[in-house]
């Protein structure tokens, strides 16, 4: 289905997580190969348990040999405010279940510097990695290859949470993002980044997205109460890759 603002949405229900995540992987191979003659491949990845899975194919054959590792920049689009050895990190998951098991170097590895103490002096020393990274000029945003989203069974994404201040800046890469119901800051892209992607993959499976999903896809508008309904790419693929368990409320799968 297409989208407007030259965006192409594409929704792909499949049978279960396990598919979700082969999917996941094809996509990232597939997408890495389209970068190989830029040189470089950016990506940033999400936390949460289909990652997992998806990470975990991703770092053996046959997929793990598909990649060419050296072009390989691994961002993050968000992350809880803790240590990157805590076992609620996203760079941490990352770390054991992909990273440790693919030939890349230290400086391929740009993960968010949570062991600040000032979160916002993290958000902006993120920002600065990307405008490095990127080589970007005043006011550019920078542009993934390929973007992986998750979506919390109460609409949010990366870490853009209903009815919370991330989700109306338009002037910053990066941002702490205060989160009442947990009570913390987490490091969130922001919306224009997101949205200025070549490729967004969210990956979406179990019972307890249904309702969420529903929304988002079939609702109406409504993205304080559904921020991942902001998740709109200019110019760029967005993919809804979901199992059925999770697409059981969508009238038009």
């Amino acid at each position: 289905m297409t989208a407007a603002h030259g965006e192409q949405r594409r929704l792909e229900v499949l049978e279960d997580m396990n598919a979700v995540a082969h999917r996941a992987a094809d996509l990232f191979v597939r997408a890495s190969q389209q970068a190989r003659a830029r040189g470089t491949f950016t990506v940033a990845l999400s936390g949460g348990s289909t990652p997992r899975a998806f990470h975990t194919l991703l770092a053996q054959p046959p997929y793990r040999d598909q990649v060419d590792w050296t072009q390989v920049h691994f961002y993050w689009g968000d992350e809880r405010y803790v240590p990157p050895d805590d076992q609620e990190s996203n760079f941490r998951m990352a770390r054991e279940t992909l990273l440790e098991h693919v030939p890349v170097r230290a400086e391929q590895i740009h993960r968010m510097p949570t062991e600040q103490a000032d979160p916002e002096q993290a958000a902006a020393q993120y920002a600065q990695e990307l405008r490095q990274g990127f080589g970007l000029m005043p006011g550019q945003l920078p542009r993934f290859d390929l973007v992986y989203l998750g979506m919390g069974p109460d609409g949010h994404t990366a870490s853009l949470f209903p009815h919370t201040a991330a989700l109306a800046v338009t002037d910053a890469l990066v941002v702490a993002n205060y989160v009442p119901k947990f009570a913390t800051y987490r490091l969130t892209l922001t919306v224009p980044v997101l949205n200025a992607a070549a490729n967004i993959a969210f990956l979406v499976a179990g019972p307890d997205k249904v309702d969420a999903l529903a929304a988002v896809l079939e609702g109406p508008r409504a993205p304080e109460d559904y921020p991942s309904q902001l998740v709109a790419p200019a110019d760029g693929t967005l993919y809804w890759i979901v199992d059925r368990a999770a697409a059981a409320g969508l009238h038009h799968p």
